[in-house]
């Protein structure tokens, strides 16, 4: 695969990921249950999606895979746990406007990281790209009050864990990601297990959690595996921020839940950057230049 195709799958899957995540508010008021019953669920289904993601893609070699972690891995695990749990939980006391919006500074974070830990110097485009979600982010924010000051927290924390799990990727490309991802999936829905009350829910209910481990937790999971290793961190941080404009999205098509016009602004301007940007790269970016 020549360095641009690379690149090219990498911008295709991390906007997959973006997808997949923002449909965490939809699923968590679809689902009439605690935070700690989805999680449950949704650790579990998800790691019995990504378990039959790697046996397809390894066949009867797929144990292998699970003998290779090490240090990278149990790190990228930790964080994948971590980032979970804030993530859902933050849904419960902020809206899903303002999870999704603090989600969008993911870019800064990731561009800091990645200068820190892997010496990656972001272009200006991708500066220029990420200062203009900052604004969208700042329009949504700055001016929205349907937040929760402890749920913005725990969406802040999410996003760090997520710039972490971005440098973990992006400085091993050969981890085994997609096992590791799936023990993390596993173990978050273990540990919430107790907290909750996963016995309760209704058949429905059950075939709606394992979507939401299928979509959100596996397809997120291996497609930002997959396409994170591909990319810059500041471009994966980018590109992920499609997560802010289409969470809302979803739950205003679905339940009709509104939000102010400085959310649909803000979106609308984060959604241009990451756009634009993609397009500008893609215009500039040689044939044989790397990602």
């Amino acid at each position: 695969m020549t360095p641009r195709r690379n690149y090219q799958l990498g911008l295709i899957l991390v906007t997959l990921s973006a997808v997949a995540w923002s449909t965490a508010g939809f699923f968590t008021r679809l689902i009439p249950h605690d935070s700690f019953t989805l999680l449950a669920w949704r650790g579990i289904f998800g790691a019995l999606s990504l378990l039959i993601v790697v046996m397809l893609m390894h066949g009867r070699g797929w144990t292998r895979e699970f003998t290779r972690i090490g240090k990278p891995e149990l790190a990228y695990i930790g964080i994948t746990i971590c980032g979970m749990i804030m993530f859902i939980t933050s849904f419960a006391h902020t809206s899903v406007a303002h999870g999704a919006v603090i989600y969008a500074t993911i870019p800064f974070i990731a561009a800091l990281l990645g200068w820190f830990f892997l010496k990656e110097i972001p272009d200006r485009g991708a500066i220029a790209a990420s200062g203009a979600a900052l604004v969208g982010v700042a329009v949504m924010v700055g001016f929205g009050a349907d937040g929760g000051l402890f749920g913005d927290a725990l969406a802040l924390g999410m996003t760090l864990c997520m710039g972490f799990s971005i440098i973990i990727v992006r400085k091993n490309p050969t981890m085994a990601a997609a096992p590791a991802a799936a023990i993390g999936a596993l173990l978050s829905g273990l540990i919430c297990w107790p907290l909750g009350d996963p016995l309760s829910v209704t058949t429905v209910e059950l075939w709606q959690l394992a979507a939401f481990g299928a979509v959100n937790s596996a397809m997120g999971l291996a497609c930002f595996a997959w396409g994170s290793k591909r990319l810059p961190a500041i471009e994966t941080g980018l590109i992920g921020a499609l997560d802010t404009p289409l969470a809302p999205l979803w739950v205003w098509i679905a339940f009709g839940e509104t939000v102010g016009p400085q959310t649909l602004i803000g979106g609308g301007v984060v959604m241009a950057a990451v756009i634009t940007h993609v397009m500008w790269s893609q215009r500039r970016r040689p044939v044989g230049s790397p990602a």
